[in-house]
């Protein structure tokens, strides 16, 4: 093989932009690379059959080439192979959400509905402290505000859908607040959490997003569920 040829194939390998255009607009991107290195693998090869005793070529470029094409191939199979990963998780996702459909789950939230004048949250205190707790209704607006003992641990609170003026407040959507300092003054960290019926999921969002009371929650916030009849 002449210095000419192996140069034009060199080039063709090394470039494969310089192919037609109809061609590379219709090969994908992982073709046109395995078929770039069966070419690199035949010109090594043909080149080391046909090369000059007396002057070899240097076989280190081309050992070197290999391995950089080597590696492609491989990263090229790692996508693919994480592809369908991802694709299968999406689907393990999907079936999980739906299976939330109808059963009561409670969440990491502040936001709890307000049904025939009663609403409820949990939440979890540090330690013991007396804390403040506020209620907004869907405008932000201050409903109710009273102040309470709280335990360390986990612990629930109920509202009859009256303001501190004893007016009764319509269904809807509400959000609790709560301030919490221990006896030296010192603040005390709350989490609140509010439970209620799946009533839809959302498979257009990724993760899927579970709808409560009116408000959407991801997987992530699922603390427990429990399954209608139980």
């Amino acid at each position: 093989m002449s210095t000419t040829d192996i140069s034009s194939l060199v080039s063709s390998v090394a470039n494969p932009s310089s192919t037609s255009t109809s061609t590379s607009s219709t090969t994908s991107p992982t073709a046109t690379i395995a078929g770039n290195f069966d070419t690199f693998l035949q010109l090594l090869t043909t080149q080391l059959q046909n090369q000059n005793p007396l002057d070899p070529l240097d076989t280190n470029q081309f050992t070197a080439q290999l391995v950089q094409f080597a590696s492609v191939e491989q990263q090229i199979n790692m996508n693919t192979q994480l592809t369908t990963l991802i694709s299968l998780q999406k689907a393990t996702q999907v079936t999980s959400a739906m299976s939330f459909l109808g059963a009561t789950a409670t969440v990491d939230g502040s936001t709890a509905n307000l049904t025939n004048s009663q609403a409820t949250w949990t939440f979890s205190a540090d330690k013991p402290a007396t804390g403040t707790i506020n209620i907004n209704n869907s405008t932000g607006q201050l409903v109710y505000t009273g102040t309470y003992p709280l335990n360390a641990g986990a612990q629930s609170f109920s509202w009859d859908g009256r303001s501190n003026n004893g007016s009764l407040n319509p269904d809807g959507a509400y959000t609790m607040s709560i301030t919490a300092k221990d006896a030296t003054g010192s603040t005390v960290s709350v989490s609140s959490q509010v439970q209620g019926t799946v009533d839809a999921v959302d498979l257009t969002q990724n993760p899927p997003v579970l709808t409560i009371g009116g408000q959407s929650y991801s997987l992530d916030k699922i603390k427990q569920v429990v399954r209608p009849g139980l």
